[in-house]
């Protein structure tokens, strides 16, 4: 939800509340007035204080919307944003075949170093070529690609034809459940 569908909500929520108080003192005032005033005038003396508590209702739930929870932000200066001209820069020196080097100068306690000799060299790339002898029976993973294992158009047309033969059998199969029914009724005359 958003913020508009929020506040129209909230907004609501207050005016169906502060119309409820006003009914209801509304109510209670033409129940309390009811053996005092004759019938024309009740209306209005009991609607005045309707009018009232709605209005003292509504006033008092703005008041505490208003209210509502503020987050202090402290004001943000853009003068005091300080820039740095002598920046770290590195230099042709600093490089070794664009890559960074850590020397001893670098070295933080115990700290793991990298040498020249944790260099991956462009000549010892990784190549996975490796082609797998056999394919063992139950890697059905490995078969699904597989194109001795896979079936042609006609084996599978045929397999569809199968599968849709049975299904109208099942679908043409006799109903057993009036003789169903009928066992049951005739064990339960049976127990009786």
């Amino acid at each position: 939800m958003n913020a508009g569908t929020i506040n129209r909500i909230e907004t609501n929520v207050e005016r169906g509340s502060a119309g409820l108080f006003g009914a209801s003192v509304g109510y209670a005032a033409y129940v309390g007035l009811g053996g005092m005033v004759s019938q024309p005038e009740i209306v209005v003396c009991a609607a005045a204080p309707a009018i009232v508590a709605h209005l003292l209702c509504t006033r008092a739930l703005q008041a505490v919307a208003r209210r509502g929870q503020e987050f202090k932000v402290r004001v943000f200066d853009v003068a005091q944003i300080e820039t740095f001209d002598d920046e770290l820069l590195l230099t042709d020196a600093d490089r070794v075949s664009d890559e960074l080097v850590l020397t001893d100068a670098d070295r933080v306690s115990d700290e793991l170093i990298l040498t020249d000799a944790d260099r991956l060299h462009v000549g010892d790339a990784l190549v996975l070529d490796d082609i797998l002898a056999e394919i063992g029976p139950d890697s059905r993973v490995v078969r699904l690609f597989d194109r001795s294992a896979m079936p042609t158009p006609g084996q599978l047309r045929s397999r569809i034809d199968r599968h849709r033969g049975q299904a109208a059998a099942a679908a043409n199969a006799p109903d057993a459940s009036q003789a169903l029914s009928d066992a049951l009724a005739e064990l339960r005359r049976s127990l009786r």
